[in-house]
């Protein structure tokens, strides 16, 4: 592998960076596209539904099918018309015994809302919040005040939703219309595969084995390029005995230092980050424990 395509660790807090900023612009992407696949089934639920009508229709059908032939049977005992208002007398006693049940049942449940306990809640959260001079009249929906207010209150939310625009306007804010649903899957494609990408990066940069060899190999070319520069050293020594150790201990401190060098680069951002992993474990079980 060329050295200039070998992972380095120093890339690791920017590929956890763009991990962590790709995540969930993915999933709320995923998320619109449920909705759009949502509402396409929905538009097959109310294609279904609409055919589940028609059935009823062709029901209703059925049963005044029926109560023809009834009508049918019954006037080979007798005539035809009075028939007819037999079974018609029948259906309207059916008819008005279950409106009236029906009427009682829904009187007894009306209003389906605590409209009582609701305005009491209302009223004593207006006397805590402004005393006495709290208007009750404010909670009945036929009075002039409760008018007034609500019409109050409708102003200052549109002038508050139009200060709100103008200032989007004013700071370069403008609503983007929603995606449709080629351009998500387009990005969702894009997307995934940059995550592919951060993945294998990050599968490459916390793979210690592969780092450990790159750092031999390293460690290995710093010792025979100084090996190299030893000779030239000892020539040295023909001068000066003094000359030659001076050279030798300087060709021995480069190494040293490029040794340093290399594993501070290597190795520095994932000490730092196996720190920080682990202080941040420590900090939240103390938490959960708390």
């Amino acid at each position: 592998m060329p050295d200039n395509r070998r992972p380095k660790l120093a890339a690791l807090p920017d590929l956890v960076g763009q991990a962590a900023r790709l995540a969930p612009r993915q999933l709320n992407d995923e998320l619109t596209l449920a909705k759009i696949e949502l509402k396409a089934r929905g538009v097959q639920a109310g294609i279904g539904a609409g055919l589940f009508g028609v059935a009823l229709v062709f029901l209703g059908l059925l049963v005044i099918a029926l109560v023809v032939a009834a009508i049918l049977g019954l006037a080979t005992v007798m005539p035809g018309w009075l028939a007819a208002l037999i079974v018609s007398a029948a259906f309207l006693v059916i008819l008005a015994i279950a409106a009236f049940i029906g009427m009682r049942w829904v009187k007894k449940a009306m209003p389906l809302m605590p409209a009582d306990a609701i305005r009491g809640v209302r009223h004593d959260i207006g006397v805590v919040t402004e005393g006495r001079n709290f208007d009750p009249r404010l909670l009945d929906p036929s009075t002039i005040q409760y008018k007034r207010a609500q019409a109050t209150k409708e102003a200052e939310k549109a002038r508050a939703k139009l200060e709100k625009d103008a200032g989007d306007r004013a700071r370069g804010k403008v609503k983007l219309p929603p995606p449709s649903e080629a351009e998500l899957r387009e990005r969702l494609e894009k997307r995934r595969e940059h995550l592919l990408d951060v993945r294998e990066g990050l599968a490459a940069e916390m793979d210690l084995k592969r780092q450990a060899g790159y750092l031999a190999n390293d460690l290995k070319s710093s010792v025979a390029g100084g090996a190299s520069r030893v000779p030239f050293a000892r020539t040295g020594t023909t001068a000066g005995s003094g000359l030659g150790s001076h050279s030798i201990d300087a060709g021995g401190a480069g190494r040293g230092a490029d040794a340093a060098e290399m594993l501070k680069e290597r190795w520095a951002p994932l000490a730092v980050f196996s720190v920080s992993a682990t202080a941040f474990v420590v900090f939240l079980r103390k938490l959960v424990k708390s």
